[in-house]
């Protein structure tokens, strides 16, 4: 279990997170922010500090939501767990869900996006 980063945080990368995250385990891609679901600590530091309110428990998230588990786990499948953002360069590669978004802060999910 861990937190998650839903659509609230696309196209819109706040950061807030990031700045609270403990143990850095918070990635950016193009499009949203990731928490690499085997570095984090569970802390929730994260979610009260979120302006978009797009952090949740794994295990609380709304059903419509529910992609973004997956989503956190598949779009590190390709670089492990490198230690923390601070230590990769570069953003990551939005997953596919995330990519095929629409446009804009805050858009509304697609269920069932790959």
């Amino acid at each position: 279990m861990s937190y998650v980063i839903t659509v609230g945080c696309v196209d819109v990368k706040d950061r807030s997170c990031v700045e609270e995250c403990p143990v850095d385990c918070i990635y950016e891609g193009s499009r949203s922010l990731y928490i690499h679901p085997d570095e984090c600590v569970d802390c929730g530091a994260c979610e009260p500090v979120c302006p978009q309110e797009a952090i949740y428990f794994d295990g609380e998230l709304p059903e419509e939501w529910e992609a973004f588990v997956r989503v956190g786990r598949e779009v590190f499948a390709e670089i492990g767990s490198p230690g923390g953002a601070r230590r990769r360069e570069g953003v990551l590669e939005d997953h596919p869900h995330v990519a095929a978004l629409p446009a804009g802060p805050g858009a509304v999910d697609l269920e069932g996006g790959s």
